[in-house]
């Protein structure tokens, strides 16, 4: 019997996928969103093997049809949504005057919009749920800087939405927070580091290394670590804790 299911997105690699295996431990279902069907299935094997049911549903955030696909193959396969984390959505590190046009719309249409419409569609199931639901931001949002300057204003904008969401929340019973990590260690992280490397005049071996002297972080982040923290935010210890921004970036970020 399903007692409760969360959705992720961007449940494919990464924080996503590490975030679905965790969360296996705690619902009775997994609904697991993302583009790859080939990597979901993937993921879809670690959630069963550590006791949850799983749901993959592939499809593109960032097409304003797919949010309401989720929510509706969801409630058919398992009839509630209890937790929706919102992980979908890698920005590119571009400089702000190098940006295109449609990488700042692309950027906007997976991380930001695609949470939103999902939001807005899961939110009667979340509502009846008495559910929670939590949108991944970073801490560029807080230090947003010109070399990368669409990760800051998007992760930004998240927050705020976020919020936005949580206000409404409150009369609702849907409590809804946001998450900043720092740098965690994931593949999309390592490919980057090899794009970077050899423009710099370092091998990968040296950038790998380098990057986390030059923020004075003791090292990177796992995204187990970042797991840990979603579970947390939807599981009944959190059930007061709505509208925070909760940074977890090993010290990188040194504002208050």
């Amino acid at each position: 019997m399903i007692h409760s299911v969360a959705v992720i997105t961007g449940a494919s690699q990464g924080i996503g996928q590490a975030t679905a295996v965790r969360l296996a431990r705690d619902f009775s279902a997994v609904a697991l969103v993302a583009r790859s069907r080939a990597n979901l299935e993937k993921t879809a094997a670690l959630v069963r093997d550590s006791g949850a049911q799983a749901l993959v549903i592939d499809a593109d955030m960032s097409e304003v049809s797919s949010a309401q696909a989720v929510v509706e193959q969801t409630l058919s396969a398992f009839g509630r949504i209890d937790a929706l984390l919102n992980i979908a959505g890698a920005v590119p590190q571009i400089d702000l005057f190098e940006m295109s046009e449609e990488q700042w719309n692309a950027g906007l249409a997976l991380k930001l919009h695609g949470a939103r419409r999902l939001t807005i569609a899961a939110w009667p199931a979340l509502k009846q749920a008495k559910g929670s639901v939590v949108l991944m931001s970073g801490n560029s949002a807080i230090f947003p800087k010109a070399p990368y300057a669409a990760v800051g204003t998007i992760n930004a904008a998240i927050v705020a939405l976020a919020k936005s969401f949580a206000d409404r929340g409150i009369e609702d019973g849907v409590q809804v927070n946001s998450v900043l990590p720092g740098p965690v260690m994931t593949g999309r992280r390592e490919s980057y580091l090899e794009h970077w490397a050899p423009l710099h005049g370092m091998t990968v071996a040296e950038a790998r290394a380098n990057f986390p002297k030059e923020v004075k972080i003791a090292r990177y982040g796992a995204p187990e670590e970042i797991a840990e923290l979603m579970a947390f935010l939807v599981s009944p210890a959190a059930k007061w804790m709505t509208g925070s921004a909760l940074r977890m970036d090993g010290g990188e970020a040194k504002c208050v």
